[in-house]
């Protein structure tokens, strides 16, 4: 690899964090940040279908994204998920709110979880677009799983935050820079 080259493919390994509330536009927006680079892009994707409301909304995702994309399901496995793929490809990690209620469904240990994946994230090998919902904005939720959730949720965004190159708040559809 030349200088150039090296330079230009060091420039490209960063992490970008996109958030926003719901029908923000931020998953569009980040497949647009995506595409940007060339084909083939990863999507991973952490969406479980529980039910078929969750299955259209899936399908609805997948009918969004043409040719080049790489479709992976990761639930749970995320950090060994991109651990496994190639240096240099672009890679959309769409979202950690799910992955997140994934864990927390499963009883998992969420900090050590959230721990591993800001750690893998802080180390991105490509042009890397992350996608978390920000749920710190409305009320105060009712019950404790739904406060225990907000907090692992606004605990996890301030981690990959801190280890982005930058962060992106979507509202209506439009881009806010962050940092």
């Amino acid at each position: 690899m030349t200088g150039a080259t090296a330079a230009s493919a060091a420039s490209n390994r960063k992490l970008t964090f996109v958030l926003g509330g719901a029908r923000s536009g931020k998953s569009s927006y980040a497949e647009s940040l995506t595409t940007a680079f060339s084909s083939p892009w990863a999507y991973i994707a952490t969406a479980q279908a529980y039910d078929d409301e969750m299955r259209e909304r899936i399908a609805l995702h997948r009918s969004r994204r043409g040719e080049g994309w790489i479709t992976v399901d990761a639930p749970l496995e995320l950090v060994g998920v991109i651990e496994a793929l190639p240096d240099h490809e672009p890679v959309l990690i769409d979202c950690l709110t799910l992955w997140l209620t994934n864990h927390m469904l499963a009883e998992h240990d969420v900090e050590a979880e959230c721990e591993r994946l800001a750690d893998m994230l802080s180390r991105p090998r490509g042009p890397w677009f992350v996608v978390s919902n920000e749920v710190g904005l409305g009320i105060v939720p009712d019950n404790a799983l739904a406060r225990r959730f907000r907090d692992a949720a606004g605990r996890l965004n301030q981690q990959v935050a801190a280890v982005a190159d930058s962060v992106l708040m979507m509202v209506a559809g439009l881009p806010l820079k962050v940092k």
